[in-house]
């Protein structure tokens, strides 16, 4: 039991520096390909909500047909 808690202190190190090398590799959008991303997010976003905003507007209108 105490050797385990030994390998978790040295571990932790380890991980931060796995962790910053892992950043090094990412590659970062530009601002031009960011806006289009999040244009295009956004677009899809509202399109999804229109579409779920009529299906509940068509469940409600036959479920009260149905109820009535």
């Amino acid at each position: 039991m105490g050797d385990s808690n030994k390998t978790e202190k040295s571990a932790k190190p380890s991980f931060f520096k796995g962790v910053q090398s892992e950043f090094k590799k990412i590659s970062w959008p530009d601002k031009t390909q960011l806006f289009k991303q999040s244009v295009a997010v956004i677009c899809v976003s509202v399109v999804l909500g229109v579409v779920i905003a009529l299906l509940d507007i068509l469940f409600q209108y036959g479920i009260n047909f149905l109820t009535m």
